[in-house]
């Protein structure tokens, strides 16, 4: 069973909620790492480093984060080693499964400005069901993503 942490920031903490709920609707263990109130001052590195540390740290574990536009979050979480976020914006799914099958991304990160609760529910059911193609040439790359360090 895949364990789903999620985070955000204060645009992106309704859509956060809403998301926890139906991922434990549909079975996956969830855990929030924050905000736990909404505070429209908050920070998000604050929340989305400390998830993205969490993802890193087993294949099994994926990441779900949501702010106004899933741009900084993103960039948040990129900075961690074996962490590989992805940005979701809405519209044609197909990135949402390139993200998985060649770049084996471990973070999903939606922007709440541009997707609503629908279909970032289908996206992220979309993207939690897309398995990481495993083909060397990727397997390859994301090594090499993973070595730099400086």
């Amino acid at each position: 069973m895949k364990k789903i942490f999620l985070a955000s920031d204060h645009a992106g903490f309704a859509l956060k909620n809403s998301l926890a709920q139906f991922l434990s609707e549909h079975g996956y263990e969830v855990e929030d790492t924050g905000p736990h109130t909404f505070d429209p001052h908050d920070d998000y590195p604050d929340f989305i480093i400390p998830l993205a540390e969490k993802v890193a740290q087993s294949k099994d574990y994926f990441g779900i984060v949501v702010g106004m536009s899933g741009q900084g979050e993103a960039m948040a979480a990129n900075r961690i080693i074996g962490a590989r976020a992805a940005v979701f914006y809405g519209g044609d799914v197909e990135t949402l499964k390139l993200s998985r099958e060649h770049n084996d991304a471990n973070i999903l990160s939606l922007g709440a400005r541009f997707v609503p609760d629908a279909d970032a529910q289908y996206a992220v059911l979309l993207w939690l069901s897309t398995s990481f193609s495993g083909e060397e040439r990727h397997a390859r790359r994301i090594v090499k993503l993973d070595s730099v360090l400086h």
